[in-house]
């Protein structure tokens, strides 16, 4: 192939998987909260409930609370930019990407930090004391996952002598297995606890409650109504499915395309949605017998996270 079809099929590979991930972010949303409503014995809104959400919010206006200023406008655009600029960089269908260069450990790590930080700081902006509470437990949770993240790329960098995160995988894949090493299995688990942090699932934090002594992420977008509001549902699923995804695609690689041709594309594409599927059912399936932690366990469980971490460098260096 010549560089100008490798130029033309790898920007088609990442519109493709902007696609996928946009249009399946809320999808992935509403069959969690399926998996969890037949779990427990209800019928259950169905799987495409938030897209019916997210388009009659898009319908209304937008509320801000009096005193606010620019910054409670611009958060769940700031989210939602950082969150989408992820999934478009990250190897998720194929590891040639003309973004490739962007698609670095320690980028990501700071797109995600951004977006946390942006909603942390439009809850401050409202003066409510919902607000400052919730910011002030969002970053106390960002402070502890954030390096945790970084600690579980690094131990599966120090073999391939790469933050990039289309040589982890390509690594990956040339040794499948390592999948089973120490290194990986510990750095998996050190990321699946993050994840749960990250997007505020149970025992960490109840995506479905309102109350005062539990919430975290809710306290910080409840004065949100209308546009701004279905910017930060978008921008909440789509973290989700991006992070459940980097874990799919970091420690299963397996099925992701190493070039842009269009069936290894549509292969990689229904194998991504598979894997997210599955984990994403199998996190619902886990919420159901797990019940809310008070608060003050939540940094030992981002601590213990953060053990795994540094045992799955220390793993990577001297059983490698």
């Amino acid at each position: 192939m010549t560089g100008s079809a490798v130029t033309v099929g790898a920007l088609a590979a990442v519109t493709a998987q902007l696609v996928l991930v946009v249009g399946g972010a809320p999808l992935l949303a509403g069959l969690m909260r399926q998996v969890r409503a037949r779990l427990e014995g209800r019928v259950g809104a169905g799987v495409g409930q938030p897209w019916r959400d997210l388009r009659k919010q898009l319908g209304k206006e937008a509320i801000r609370p009096d005193g606010s200023s620019w910054v409670f406008t611009a958060a769940p655009r700031v989210l939602l930019a950082s969150t989408l600029l992820i999934a478009a960089v990250a190897p998720f269908l194929s590891t040639v990407s003309p973004l490739d260069g962007v698609a670095d450990l320690f980028a990501v790590v700071a797109l995600l930090l951004l977006g946390t930080v942006a909603l942390a700081v439009a809850g401050l902006d409202t003066g409510t004391a919902f607000g400052g509470m919730g910011a002030s437990r969002e970053i106390t949770v960002a402070a502890l996952a954030e390096p945790t993240i970084l600690l579980a790329g690094f131990a599966l960098s120090a073999r391939v002598g790469s933050s990039n995160l289309a040589a982890l995988v390509e690594g990956m894949l040339t040794a499948p297995g390592q999948v089973l090493s120490p290194a990986s299995l510990l750095a998996a688990v050190a990321f699946a606890v993050v994840v749960v942090a990250e997007t505020g699932r149970l025992p960490v934090d109840n995506p479905a409650t309102h109350l005062e002594l539990t919430m975290i992420h809710e306290a910080m977008v409840l004065e949100y109504a209308g546009r701004d509001l279905a910017l930060v549902e978008l921008a909440s699923a789509l973290r989700l499915t991006v992070l459940l995804g980097l874990g799919a695609n970091l420690f299963l690689p397996w099925g992701v395309a190493t070039t842009a041709s269009p069936l290894p594309l549509l292969g990689a594409a229904m194998l991504f949605a598979v894997k997210v599927v599955a984990f994403g059912a199998a996190l619902a399936a886990f919420e159901v017998f797990m019940a809310k932690w008070r608060l003050f366990r939540v940094p030992e469980l981002l601590a213990g996270s953060f053990l795994f971490g540094l045992l799955a460098v220390s793993a990577s260096f001297f059983l490698a």
